[in-house]
């Protein structure tokens, strides 16, 4: 019998481990994060030992790392860290800056070498993208003070990653220098530092002059998988050039990440890319969990756990007191502080790369990388345990002082839940019609906004009833749920159906998907957020295309009546997805044949009364 190729049993191996590790994971609560990093565990040479090769698993986690990088690059487009730089580089520096320098200066104060300290601190000082992002999305907080700021420091990191890889050769040169007693230590690190900045200047300028020919000429083959293919060559092409100059390949993947971002091709670079990205990142993670040497740490318990909790604390200290001091609301603060305090997946990218070129030793950088795995282990825990513990007390503080709160019970008829873009225009023109309305909003910032220009917004989350009835919902005849998160939206809903019946709903749809939910509910007046605009729009480009305006009016109301009528009856068969599909297509085949056959009566009417073919545009035939 013949025995299977090493790579088929190791992809075997890994997949088998997070299938199974991933859905128990969360199934706990833990977060599929934490699956990958066990599934790594338990196959890996501290586990069952499936996987036992050093090498292999270095290498694995080392493709991973590349790609993942890639795909950060990839989102980072100039202009839009360019509209969020003062958050970015005023708090993330800040964060990152402040952590680094605190841990330099514990590890200095404990007698180690300065090199040493250095990387450690810069690597520990770096956050976890991915479990930072899934608490965020999971807990709906992009919207949120915290969850702004959390997004702006975890994009100061990903960019910041860049000089610290890009210096760990040259620490590498210095300790190589220094143990040699070498006579031009200096020289060589100019040299170094001279090659660096020609490589990525190299790699900059090259990738700009040449990537748009190049990536246009690939398209024009018309051949989808080759334009992929020619994308993933360009990545490892720079990370083997960054490789062979002696830098990290991460850096090289990094940067090309950031020059496709800028191309006309990104978009479907991403398109290509996104169903794998998932798997890229838990393929890294599981690497991460087998190259754990549980051995130092089972050597070193007491400098483990010192380790871990020390690191910890300076952390969670510098990023309470960066919250502070920007203005947080207290409730928000614990949670920012732990989804920033743990390590992240760049630390081991940095921690790996110092051990390679030099900078720390092998061993120092395994202890490194467990306080961080660890400490990744141990942060949905503590993330449990603070929404069981500490988030009730917090529940109970004011947010800021200057912020209104509903402190007497209110009469207005209408109770409006959001006053963002969509409720803004709501509670605007009932204040113009001398309609009195009662609009709620938990988002400090953008109550400070309503008040700047007069409007009376009281702070707080209509998901509590507590709330409502103190806005007045028993007598209300009317609650407009203009939130944002779909999750939110319809647990407004549902609390207001429950103990206010008597109440109308009028709701935002985000999506059809939200639609449908709000139908479930019994909600019967539900708009979707961008259908007029969308349709005014489309009737705008009618016009523009040489359609008379009266006919672009008389199709956009066409279209309009068409659609809700057919959202009406997808809506009959929305758990049964094939069958939705195959009505959405239907009507839409129904109201093309018809509106042809309409444009045709027309045009033999109009051919008939004048004998002259209207002056209707025809579409372009094909040169």
């Amino acid at each position: 019998m013949a025995h299977a190729p090493v790579w088929l049993t190791y992809g075997f191996t890994y997949l088998a481990a997070a299938v199974i590790a991933v859905p128990i994971a969360r199934a706990l609560g833990l977060g599929a994060i934490i699956g990958y990093l066990a599934a790594g565990i338990a196959i890996g040479p501290w586990g069952l030992s499936l996987v036992s090769n050093v090498q292999d698993i270095l290498h694995f986690a080392e493709f991973g790392v590349v790609l993942m990088l890639f795909l950060v690059g990839l989102e980072l487009q100039p202009a839009r860290l360019w509209s969020m730089r003062r958050p970015i580089f005023g708090l993330g520096s800040a964060q990152v800056l402040g952590c680094a320098a605190l841990l330099w200066a514990a590890a200095w104060a404990f007698g180690l070498p300065w090199r040493v300290g250095l990387v450690g601190a810069l690597g520990l000082a770096l956050s976890s993208t991915a479990i930072a992002l899934q608490v965020i999305n999971e807990r709906n907080l992009m919207r949120t003070d915290s969850g702004q700021k959390a997004f702006s420091i975890l994009l100061f990191q990903d960019v910041a990653a860049i000089p610290i890889l890009a210096l760990l050769p040259l620490l590498g040169v210095a300790a190589r220098a220094s143990e040699a007693v070498h006579p031009h230590t200096a020289q060589d690190v100019l040299l170094e530092a001279l090659r660096t900045i020609g490589v990525v200047g190299a790699i900059v300028l090259g990738g700009r002059l040449a990537l748009r020919p190049l990536l246009r000429w690939i398209a024009r083959s018309k051949t989808p998988e080759i334009f992929t293919a020619a994308s993933l060559f360009l990545v490892v092409g720079i990370a083997m050039l960054m490789l062979s100059v002696g830098l990290s390949m991460a850096l090289g993947a990094f940067l090309a990440g950031v020059l496709l971002a800028d191309s006309e091709y990104r978009r479907e670079l991403e398109t290509d890319i996104e169903p794998f990205k998932g798997l890229l990142l838990g393929l890294f993670f599981i690497a991460v969990g087998m190259s754990i040497d549980f051995g130092v740490i089972l050597r070193q318990p007491f400098a483990m756990l010192g380790l871990l909790l020390g690191f910890l604390t300076v952390k969670a200290l510098v990023i309470w007191l960066l919250a502070r001091a920007t203005g947080m609301p207290y409730q928000e603060r614990p949670v920012f502080t732990l989804m920033l305090a743990q390590g992240g997946e760049f630390a081991f990218v940095v921690f790996q790369a110092g051990a390679t070129f030099g900078a720390i030793a092998s061993e120092t950088a395994s202890l490194l990388i467990g306080a961080v795995a660890l400490s990744m282990l141990i942060s949905p825990l503590l993330l449990v345990l603070l929404d069981r513990v500490l988030l009730k007390r917090f529940a109970t503080l004011k947010s800021a002082p200057q912020v209104p709160e509903i402190s007497e019970p209110q009469s207005a008829p209408v109770i409006i839940a959001g006053f963002g873009r969509y409720g803004q225009i709501v509670a605007r023109l009932m204040l113009a019609q001398g309609v009195p309305a009662t609009v709620l909003d938990h988002s400090v910032e953008m109550l400070e906004v309503a008040h700047t220009f007069g409007y009376r917004v009281f702070y707080g989350d209509a998901t509590r009833v507590n709330l409502l009835r103190m806005a007045g919902a028993e007598q209300a005849r009317i609650l407009v749920v203009a939130v944002d998160a779909p999750d939110q939206s319809l647990k407004i809903v549902q609390l207001a159906k429950k103990h206010f019946p008597h109440l109308q709903v009028v709701a935002r749809a985000r999506d059809v998907t939200h639609w449908h939910s709000l139908r479930d509910l019994g909600v019967t007046h539900v708009e979707r957020e961008l259908f007029e605009s969308s349709l005014r729009t489309a009737r705008t480009v009618l016009e523009l295309t040489g359609l008379p305006p009266q006919e672009a009016d008389r199709l956009a109301e066409r279209f309009r009546a068409h659609n809700i009528a057919l959202s009406e009856r997808m809506y009959e068969h929305h758990n049964d997805r094939e069958a939705m599909i195959a009505v959405a297509k239907q009507g839409r085949r129904q109201l093309v044949e018809q509106l042809a056959k309409e444009r045709q009566e027309r045009m033999a009417a109009a051919e008939a009364g004048s004998g002259l073919t209207p002056d209707v545009p025809q579409p372009a035939e094909d040169s």
